[in-house]
């Protein structure tokens, strides 16, 4: 290979390197994230509102023995089912989450409305 290449190469790869680790610096310990999945910004759109339970779900969290802090790892790490889900539906979207937990599985359907999401399910899935 020609010299002159090998060096180019040398200095695009230096400067790559120090481009990441300038920018590790500053996102380092902010909380930057790359949501671009539909799952992953519909889950954190649904984290970001106020969030209640209907009474047919605090029956099913009840019998299921699961507590709120559960709940919530159960939405952070789902994956929606669009297929089973009337994301369209006005005036609020209807997701079908399916996580697990404890090496249980569950279905969570939640409405997703302007300013609040409302859990009015929770079932293990079969």
């Amino acid at each position: 290979m020609n010299a002159g290449l090998i060096k180019r190469f040398g200095y695009f790869f230096g400067g790559f390197a120090i481009g990441l680790v300038l920018l590790a610096f500053f996102l380092n310990g902010k909380k930057a994230s790359c949501d671009y999945s539909p799952d992953a910004r519909v889950i954190k759109n649904i984290g970001t509102k106020v969030f209640v339970y209907s009474p047919n779900a605090l029956k099913q969290v009840s019998t299921l023995k699961l507590d709120s802090a559960q709940v919530k790892q159960l939405i952070h790490k789902a994956d929606i089912d669009f297929s089973r889900s009337q994301a369209r539906k006005k005036p609020c979207g209807l997701y079908l989450l399916e996580s697990s937990i404890k090496r249980i599985d569950y279905d969570l359907m939640i409405e997703n409305c302007n300013k609040k999401a409302t859990l009015l399910s929770i079932k293990t899935a079969n």
